[in-house]
This record gives C-alpha cells, structure tokens and sequence, in this order.
C-alpha cells in the first residue's frame, strides 16, 4: 500500500500558499506595503510559521503577490512601444499603468519604490520610463506631443495619481481613468475638445445639490 500522507501534506502546502497569495493581494492591495506579515497569516487564516515557511522574507511575498501586474506592464510597454502610432502608443502606455496601479495599492507602492527592498520593481519602473522616453521623442517628432514634456512630468502625474487610492474602491478604477483622460490631454500638444470618460460618484450629489440651490439634508 501507498501511504497518502505525502500526498495530503503537498495539498495542504499547496492550499496554504494560495490562501497566503490571496490574502497578500487584498492586504497589500488596500492597505499598501507597509501592511505586517502578520495581518496577511491573519487573513490567510494561517499561522505565522506557515506563511514564513512559504515566503521567508516580505520581499518574496511582493514579488510573488505581484508577479501578474509585472507582467502586465512589461506587456504594456512592448505593445507600446511597437504601436506603429507613437502618440498612441505613449496614450496607451499611460493608460495602462493608470489601471494597474489603481486596481492594488501595493503594486503603485512597489513600482514607485515606496519599498526600497523591492530592487525588481524599481528596474521595472525605469524599464518603463525609458520606454516613455522613447515614445515621447517619436510622439513630439510627429507633433502630436507638446515639445516641452518631460519625464518628470509622467513621475509628477503619477505621484498625484497615487491620491486617488484613498478614493472608495467602487469608484476607484472610473477615478483613474477620468484623471488619465484629462492628463493625456494636458500632454497633447493641441489638446482637443470632447467628452472624456465618466467620472465616478464622489461627493457629486452634494456638489449638484449646491448647483442647483436645492438644500442638503442636514444642513
């Protein structure tokens, strides 16, 4: 007779990884990376030997929690930078790492290096704004890109856009892509009149109601 017991420990270790990468990824994702190892076990509903035994130090964690979103910006930034369109390209670009970082709060703080130990995204950050540079020098060659844009302007937006985490996480993603919408235009050297995404419902009741004279309840 076999004896199953290898077998059931390869599941349970399997489960228990799974269990830990699910919760890193809520933990991390709301609360950013300064959330303790700790609180992820809780979530996990595993013991603090059994996440340590998994990832033996926080940094594997975030490498692993976050190794999807990694991948997603280096696909990012090859189909940008092959778009025969290099405005397009540099729009989608922007666009694309807007999302990410507006779907997990942790990631945002990886890719700007709020982590220091996380040396893998910082050479993805600057894997990403050099191929910005490039497209920024094709998209102001085609006159498309104001000429005075530099780099330091996407860091700019982007250290804005980490404002928006704070926003409640329904309205989040719509946020993002409003802010992103009206950046890209800000960047456009001719920036053109017309309707931008929807933006979400953040304090707009209490807004329309001031507009329009109708009084606020409880006020």
């Amino acid at each position: 007779m076999t004896n199953p017991l290898p077998q059931t420990v390869r599941s349970d270790a399997r489960d228990n990884r799974v269990r830990i990468l699910d919760a890193a990824r809520a933990v991390f994702g709301e609360e950013g990376l300064s959330a303790p190892m700790r609180e992820v076990a809780r979530h996990a509903s595993v013991g603090p030997a059994t996440l340590y035994r998994h990832f033996p130090t926080k940094q594997a964690l975030i490498m692993e929690t976050f190794a999807e979103q990694r991948r997603a910006c280096h696909a990012a930034v090859r189909d940008a930078l092959a778009d025969s369109d290099p405005w397009h390209g540099f729009r989608s670009l922007v666009e694309r790492i807007c999302e990410l970082h507006a779907h997990s709060r942790g990631f945002a703080d990886a890719f700007m290096t709020a982590f220091p130990e996380a040396m893998d995204f910082a050479a993805d950050r600057e894997q990403t704004l050099r191929a910005v540079g490039v497209l920024a020098r094709r998209a102001q060659q085609t006159g498309q890109l104001r000429s005075d844009f530099v780099i330091d302007d996407l860091v700019l937006m982007l250290m804005a856009h980490r404002g928006l985490q704070d926003t409640p996480r329904a309205a989040r993603v719509t946020a993002s892509r409003r802010f992103a919408a009206y950046v890209i235009e800000a960047f456009r050297a001719a920036p053109q009149t017309g309707e931008q995404p929807p933006g979400p419902l953040i304090g707009a009741v209490d807004c329309n109601r001031r507009q329009t004279g109708t009084p606020v309840v409880g006020r």
